[in-house]
């Protein structure tokens, strides 16, 4: 019964890093696209689902804004 005693802390952890990790993934794609255009490999993926995503709440200036917000948090971890 060694199933009833599972620890569920460790996968709450596990899951809260892979959170932070990804996050600063898709802020640093953010980012560069932003710098270099959505011309760009992986990031151009990234930065245009993501502006499809905006495009579908339905303001165009906003992406630019949400980008930022995205990066200003990562960066004030």
């Amino acid at each position: 019964m060694k199933f009833l005693n599972f620890d569920f802390s460790k996968i709450k952890n596990f899951l809260e890093r892979l959170t932070e990790v990804l996050l600063l993934v898709v802020s640093a794609s953010l980012l560069l696209g932003i710098i270099f255009g959505p011309d760009t490999a992986f990031v151009g993926d990234v930065y245009n689902n993501f502006s499809a995503v905006l495009l579908l709440v339905g303001q165009d200036g906003l992406i630019a804004l949400v980008s930022l917000i995205i990066i200003f948090s990562v960066l004030k971890k």
